[in-house]
């Protein structure tokens, strides 16, 4: 799909989806729809539904009713969940003193665009991939959404050894505030040594009380004790030419931060 993220349009897909048919909202995304081209949708909703024998095989019911069951239970349990707990953090962050927020990976993120009151004083940096970039700005250009004024969007290639020069270079970032950063979706399709790599780079950025919030799959993914869910998570990602590459036990993510000089402050 050229230079689109198959996952980040799925996750796009799910907080779309979610907005749209449940009434008890864990996440509201009320954006992402807009991001999505009516062919995606409906091209990830008939493969979605047509998949159900591959998810639950037990499945009796309409396509309408499979479609609901797989998005409620299989895709979007991790992109909502890590996405609700992201901004909770962040808000309270704000009142601790965090007054810069960096989005690494940035995707088909949506907070700049229905930021609430709490963070108007905050300036969001969305980060990522040079195409990734392009392609959403892209889509914003063609909704005509106006920017706001404290989002700031910075290319890089996380592969290079001096991305870090990038964010630095962008004349609205200041390195010595308290910063808030988002990581999310990513330590999954990165092997152990250069994901920690990753989390050090993006601690050299940021002075002392600044936090970063990510998600990672636990221990038990690769292994035949993981959940059915889990497992088959991991073949979707293949099978989107994205697999998956680590997980971690929590003793093992709690070594690997103290030697990054970072500690777990709520898990």
């Amino acid at each position: 799909m050229d230079n689109r993220s198959l996952t980040a349009l799925v996750s796009a897909f799910s907080r779309a989806y979610h907005a749209e048919h449940n009434q008890i909202k864990i996440f509201d995304d009320q954006l992402a729809r807009q991001l999505l081209t009516d062919e995606e949708y409906e091209h990830i909703s008939s493969n979605m539904s047509q998949g159900i024998a591959f998810f639950l095989p037990e499945f009796v019911g309409s396509q309408v009713q499979a479609l609901r069951k797989l998005v409620d239970h299989q895709l979007s349990p991790s992109p909502l969940g890590r996405a609700a707990f992201a901004e909770h953090a962040l808000e309270l962050s704000t009142t601790l003193g965090a007054r810069q927020y960096l989005i690494f990976a940035a995707g088909y993120d949506t907070f700049a665009y229905r930021q609430p009151n709490w963070a108007k004083n905050l300036q969001i940096f969305e980060i990522d991939h040079p195409d990734t970039a392009a392609e959403k700005r892209r889509r914003v250009t063609a909704l005509h959404w106006d920017a706001p004024s404290n989002l700031h969007c910075i290319s890089a290639d996380f592969r290079e050894p001096d991305w870090q020069s990038r964010v630095l270079a962008c004349p609205d970032f200041d390195p010595s505030l308290i910063s808030f950063s988002s990581l999310l979706g990513i330590s999954y399709y990165l092997p152990k040594d250069v994901f920690k790599h990753f989390l050090s780079a993006i601690a050299s950025l940021l002075p002392c009380g600044s936090s970063i919030v990510f998600d990672y799959p636990d221990e038990r993914t690769f292994t035949t004790q993981a959940g059915d869910r889990a497992q088959k998570q991991v073949m979707m990602a293949v099978g989107a030419g994205e697999p998956m590459q680590a997980s971690y036990s929590y003793s093992e993510l709690e070594q690997m931060l103290e030697e990054l000089n970072l500690l777990i402050y709520q898990h």
